[in-house]
């Protein structure tokens, strides 16, 4: 059924290409707005080309590159959108990432407020889905106006579409974007247009209650907004609508959920349906394998991860410390989503056994081959590499909204409530790690430590990290000096990786691309920024 679906809206997007004018001109020259927007099809068939600009795991908007721009991992690619070049200190208005981003993201709010300036034109005799279709388009038209914020702060807010002539409006405040963005995500959620989860299969992909609720938690989160982030998690929790995916053994419970095998689950509450996997094998897999190796984990991702005993490698003897570092999974006794997540020396993937400080195909250094000596191994599915490649790839889970609220009772003070304590022991047991040790984790301090290091684990190359580093203030702090991959056997050491350069009084926020400066007089650029 699945894929049946899949060449549907294949054929369907082949078709709508034609129409594009549609939703961007306001003045088409062979067929008028009128003839265009009259049939409750067309309007369907508007309605999801809006959804056109949802980011993907690796391909088209490449959300799992986000960690490339963290500790958590390091990108080499030329073609696929240069990441490595904003860590590294070098970017500017000029800066193909964020001028992609800008322009996909624009486009699909023209897209919908086009949608909405027309829908009222076609005759819809079922009153519940034009208001359903409408809270969606009010949706997705907020949630890129967010995602534009989170990358550039204050941006134009669009809540109507203009002709070239009309656009030169000047930008608004981070402050006034978060307003509008949290008004529009609430009336959405509250309106009752929106099922708190889609029932058919088929729709579970587009925007429901859950999903205004969850964007607006993460949305509050970055803001620091602290209560309504909490309340906003809180709506999802009490719904019961979601839960943590759970096998029948715990030891594939964490590992699967990115895999075909847990791919259809009721942790998902925001995700691109049958894109991830397209190009999963050709930006993560080990080119030994067939694949190729675009972004790596870091040695400060794979040291994150505590023992199956709870401990941090900070909190070992020397000894251990040792051992652990250089033998990550030492006897097998780390937090199972290590291996769930990272590829380590020396294993054996698909009958390959990876050797990165020897000559072949995988040597570290070596064009579209670990950068690192690691390699990502979340939503990387061996079948993928003779497979269809159709893995769907979630934007945000319940494990998230769960985090997002356990930190905002930690940040607020409320640190002894028993949720805390009660959802980080049901996401760490659910990896098949053991309860919080209260006898050490039973202060403030301690416990936003405790979060910040699960957060970091749970969602490793999910496009988190990237944004908990800016909101936290430790981006200067972890994103400058020297990057160190795998211990080498040869000398012992660490690899040097790279050099990073970050200026938190310029890099919190990214270049408004040089293009709009130039056609808009009352666009401004960013600090720091030449």
């Amino acid at each position: 059924m699945k894929k049946i679906y899949y060449l549907f809206f294949s054929l369907l997007l082949i078709i709508f290409s034609g129409c594009e004018k549609f939703l961007t001109h306001d003045n088409p020259t062979d067929v008028d707005d009128e003839t265009w927007w009259n049939t409750e099809a067309n309007i369907t068939a508007a309605l999801n080309s809006i959804y056109a600009g949802i980011p993907d795991g690796s391909s088209g908007r490449q959300l799992m590159f986000l960690d490339a721009l963290s500790d958590n991992a390091v990108a080499r690619q030329s073609l696929r959108g240069d990441y490595e070049s904003y860590v590294k200190g070098l970017q500017g208005a000029n800066w193909g990432v964020g001028t992609g981003i800008w322009d996909d993201d624009y486009r699909d709010i023209r897209r919908a407020n086009r949608f909405l300036e027309n829908i009222d034109r076609a005759y819809m005799p079922v009153e519940k889905l034009k208001n359903q279709y409408l809270a969606e388009a009010r949706a997705l038209r907020a949630y890129y106006h967010m995602e534009l914020s989170m990358f550039f702060g204050g941006i134009t807010i669009m809540k109507q579409s203009v002709t070239p002539a009309g656009s030169y409006l000047p930008r608004s405040t981070a402050k006034e974007v978060y307003d509008f963005v949290v008004s529009e995500l609430t009336e959405c959620a509250n309106s009752g247009a929106l099922p708190n989860k889609y029932i058919d299969n088929v729709d579970l992909k587009r925007m429901s209650a859950a999903t205004c609720w969850g964007l607006i938690s993460k949305f509050a989160l970055y803001n620091k907004d602290y209560e309504r982030a909490k309340n906003a998690a809180k709506k999802i929790i009490d719904m019961g609508d979601y839960s943590l995916r759970k096998s029948t053994t715990i030891k594939t419970s964490y590992a699967d959920l990115f895999l075909y095998t847990g791919e259809i689950n009721n942790e998902r509450i925001f995700f691109r349906e049958i894109t991830s996997g397209g190009n999963q094998w050709n930006t993560f897999a080990p080119q030994g394998t067939g694949g190729k190796t675009v972004v790596s984990p870091t040695a400060s991702m794979v040291n994150a991860y505590e023992t199956k005993q709870g401990k941090t490698l900070a909190e070992l003897g020397p000894d251990s410390l040792a051992i652990y570092t250089k033998e990550p999974n030492y006897k097998n006794n780390r937090d199972p989503r290590l291996i769930a997540s990272v590829i380590l020396p020396g294993s054996t993937y698909t009958g390959v056994v990876l050797k990165p400080f020897e000559a072949g195909l995988d040597k570290l250094g070596d064009q579209n081959s670990t950068a690192t000596g690691y390699w990502i191994n979340k939503y990387l599915d061996p079948k993928d590499k003779t497979g269809t490649r159709t893995l769907d790839y979630m934007i945000m889970r319940y494990a998230e909204v769960l985090l997002n609220y356990v930190e905002c009772l930690v940040e607020l003070n409320d640190y002894s409530n028993p949720d805390v304590v009660k959802y980080l022991n049901e996401i760490r047991n659910r990896a098949g790690m053991p309860n919080v040790n209260t006898a050490v984790y039973n202060t403030q301090e301690k416990l936003r430590e405790l979060v910040r290091r699960e957060r970091r684990v749970e969602l490793a190359f999910e496009g988190v990290r990237y944004y908990d580093i800016r909101r936290w203030e430790i981006f200067e702090q972890v994103m400058n000096g020297q990057v160190y991959g795998a211990i080498d056997p040869a000398t012992n050491q660490p690899v040097n990786v790279e050099v990073r350069s970050a200026k938190a009084n310029r890099d919190m926020v990214w270049p408004i691309p040089q293009k709009e400066l130039l056609a808009n007089p009352q666009m401004t650029q960013n600090p720091n920024y030449n």
